[in-house]
C-alpha cells in the first residue's frame, strides 16, 4: 500500500528539470505581460492567477502523483527559486531586465495616458488604486508609481508654503470672526 505512495513513476531527472522548466517559463512570461497580473487590479487577474498553478500542474509533475514527486518537485521549484534570486542579487542588471522597470502613472495631478496604455490599465481601474488609498481624485496625488513586483507607490501632493499661509491665515479670520460674533451675542444679551 505505500510502496506506490513513495514510488517514483518517472526518472529522478526528469522530476527535477520539469518544476524547473515551468518555473522559468512562468517568470518569463509574467515579465512579457506586464505587472498587470501581479497587481491584480480585478477579478480577470486573480483568476488567471490561481489558474497559472492548476494549468502547468500536469507539466511538473508529469503522471506522478507520489509523495516522492510532489516533495522532489517542491524542492526543485524552492531550490531554482533560491539560485534565481541569489543571481539576481548579485548581477542587478540582470534583475532590472528580468524584473523590468516601474512605471510612473501621475505626476503632479496628471495622468500619463501612453503609460497607462503600456501597461493595459483603464482610468477607472487606476481610480480604484487611489481610492484603496483614501485619495479622492488625480488631483490630490503628486505622482503613483506601479512598482515591478505589482504593487502602486502613491505619494499625496503637500501643500506649498503660500497654501499653509492662506490656510492659516483662513482659520485665524475665521477664529477672529467667531469671536466677534460671541462678543456681539454677548453685549446684546447684556442690554
Amino acid at each position: 500500500m505505500t510502496g506506490s505512495m513513495f514510488h517514483l513513476q518517472l526518472p529522478v531527472f526528469e522530476k527535477i528539470l520539469r518544476p524547473m522548466i515551468v518555473y522559468l517559463a512562468l517568470v518569463f512570461f509574467l515579465r512579457l505581460f506586464g505587472k498587470r497580473e501581479l497587481a491584480q487590479l480585478n477579478p480577470f487577474d486573480l483568476v488567471v492567477l490561481l489558474s497559472l498553478s492548476n494549468t502547468v500542474q500536469n507539466a511538473m509533475i508529469g503522471d506522478d502523483n507520489s509523495v516522492s514527486g510532489g516533495i522532489l518537485g517542491a524542492f526543485s521549484l524552492l531550490t531554482v527559486n533560491w539560485l534565481l534570486t541569489r543571481v539576481l542579487y548579485r548581477t542587478p542588471w540582470l534583475n532590472s531586465t528580468l524584473q523590468g522597470g516601474s512605471r510612473t502613472l501621475i505626476m503632479d495631478g496628471e495622468v500619463d495616458h501612453a503609460a497607462l496604455k503600456r501597461e493595459a490599465l483603464t482610468e477607472q481601474e487606476l481610480l480604484s488604486v487611489l481610492h484603496r488609498q483614501s485619495f479622492d481624485t488625480v488631483d490630490e496625488v503628486r505622482s503613483c508609481t506601479l512598482e515591478p513586483n505589482g504593487t502602486f507607490y502613491i505619494e499625496a501632493k503637500k501643500p506649498t508654503k503660500e497654501e499653509k499661509l492662506i490656510s492659516q491665515l483662513t482659520a485665524a479670520v475665521q477664529k477672529l470672526s467667531d469671536e466677534v460674533h460671541s462678543l456681539k451675542s454677548q453685549s446684546v444679551a447684556s442690554t
